[in-house]
């Protein structure tokens, strides 16, 4: 991100009237996207969720996030697809991304930083983790 709010560097009306936060939340389990939903909307964040990967990429064209938390195990696209994508566009390449999943292996962490993930949280989770963990890197971006 940059000092307009905006991965582009091209400020929108949205970006620049926007004063709260939007995280995008992408995970195909609608359990999990209550519980982040609800955590996130509860500390004053703006949420828009979507349910696989070409969702999370539309939302991300149309909505412009400050932040994107995805799950990696998403129909249509993985999670890993999506950040590399987000990294290859000049529009996109600065989001700050946290990948939250179940996979916890050493290999599926260094993949999903490899990828560009700037942070890779497992769950089980902490929702209070979750929520410092978007907020330290909104304050980086």
């Amino acid at each position: 991100m940059n000092s307009l709010g905006t991965a582009s560097g091209v400020a929108t009306a949205a970006s620049v009237a926007r004063t709260v936060p939007v995280v995008l939340v992408a995970d195909d389990d609608e359990d999990i996207l209550t519980l982040v939903a609800l955590r996130f909307r509860r500390s004053g964040l703006e949420v828009i969720v979507a349910r696989d990967g070409e969702e999370a990429l539309e939302l991300i064209e149309t909505r412009a996030p400050d932040v994107a938390v995805l799950d990696i195990a998403m129909p249509k696209l993985t999670g890993l697809e999506v950040v590399r994508r987000l990294r290859s566009s000049e529009a996109t390449k600065d989001l700050p991304v946290v990948l939250l999943t179940a996979r916890a292996a050493e290999k599926d962490i260094e993949l999903g930083l490899e990828a560009g993930a700037d942070e890779y949280i497992t769950k089980p989770f902490s929702p209070q983790d979750l929520y410092a963990c978007v907020q330290s890197v909104l304050s980086a971006a």
